[in-house]
């Protein structure tokens, strides 16, 4: 990127260890950091001085995205915003209106290389990792547009978080502190296709986030063939990792299933699913959400029909498993991300 520093990266201390190597007073932080949260520019920071202003133009940076394209839904009041970064890189956040308030859903790598089959995400595989500034300027920026304040966030974009590690785990702890947009960690879910050590490093982080699983299937052969990871990781490596996770962190694990035509719906697999995560996780809480796949032409993979959606979802609840089919948001606006960022070619840069 640049030498300049990144001022939306800091934590409220460096950032005031930063004003006062300016030569400024350690209050002007707190200031600063307000005007932030507000996606301001610099020259919009009235309350500062010109001088200090001339300072901070010259000696830092702020990574905030442009929205390249909004996409407004006619259905629902989804809209997702395709957004430009200072290298010129792509990236899609996708804001949900829910009856609980404003949910977000944001990347957090430009691309991705997990390579799962019916992901838009994948294709043209990985160009870079965010920045914790890239990933807290999508929020920030939409919250802006909307004029409404965002109260959920969900690490489900474009790109695998637990790959992007680092930037993640320093972004998760700058959007819920108290000094800057203060979402509860409570209010925050972290996707991830299964990088098992990634998820015993996540489980010391003390950070009460709910971790969600993309599982996708009910044994190795069916996951292997939709989801590479599966082939370094699999789903007995996986499980025993999600039982460690909750045994430690107490927190309850959510399952995402995406349904496949004719690959992993049938109601003998969702028995199996059943079975599966009954013996790995006992008689500890957790949730199945199942979500019809969003179709990718690139991949050939259909959505399961609505009434193989339904038996699926009630031989889960029949075996005893709580699960809840995702209400579909934005299907007039592909809110599914990737399909934006790849029409625009960004995947060959």
């Amino acid at each position: 990127m640049e030498n300049r520093a990144d001022l939306l990266s800091m934590t409220a201390n460096e950032l005031k260890q930063f004003v006062i190597g300016l030569g400024e007073p350690a209050f002007r932080s707190g200031q600063i950091m307000q005007w932030l949260c507000k996606g301001a520019a610099f020259s919009e920071m009235t309350n500062l001085s010109a001088s200090l202003r001339e300072k901070l133009s010259a000696q830092a940076v702020l990574h905030y995205p442009v929205i390249e394209g909004r996409y407004a839904s006619r259905l629902d009041s989804t809209v997702k915003y395709l957004f430009r970064l200072s290298d010129g890189q792509l990236i899609e956040s996708v804001l949900m209106e829910y009856e609980h308030g404003l949910s977000i859903c944001v990347s957090s790598q430009a691309g991705c290389r997990m390579g799962c089959r019916f992901c838009a995400s994948t294709l043209g595989g990985k160009v870079r990792d965010l920045l914790p500034s890239e990933i807290l300027g999508q929020i920030i920026v939409a919250q802006k547009d909307a004029g409404k304040r965002i109260s959920n966030i969900v690490l489900m974009g474009i790109g695998e978080p637990l790959d992007n590690y680092d930037h993640v785990i320093r972004f998760l702890r700058l959007v819920s502190a108290p000094e800057g947009l203060n979402i509860g960690c409570r209010h925050i879910s972290l996707s991830t296709c299964g990088l098992v050590p990634a998820i015993y490093r996540l489980a010391n982080e003390d950070l009460p986030i709910t971790l969600s699983i993309s599982l996708h299937a009910y044994d190795d052969e069916v996951r292997s063939r939709i989801m590479p990871v599966n082939r370094a990781y699999n789903i007995d490596r996986l499980l025993t990792a999600c039982r460690d996770y909750f045994d430690q962190t107490g927190r309850r694990i959510s399952f995402e299933y995406t349904l496949i035509a004719g690959e992993n719906d049938s109601t003998d697999g969702a028995t199996e699913l059943a079975r599966l995560l009954k013996r790995y996780l006992e008689k500890r809480p957790f949730h199945v959400n199942l979500i019809p796949v969003n179709p990718v032409k690139e991949r050939g993979y259909a959505a399961s029909g609505k009434r193989s959606v339904r038996a699926f979802c009630e031989t889960l609840e029949r075996l005893g498993v709580n699960a809840t089919v995702r209400r579909t948001l934005g299907e007039d606006i592909n809110a599914a991300c990737g399909q934006l960022r790849h029409t625009a070619g960004q995947d060959t840069e």
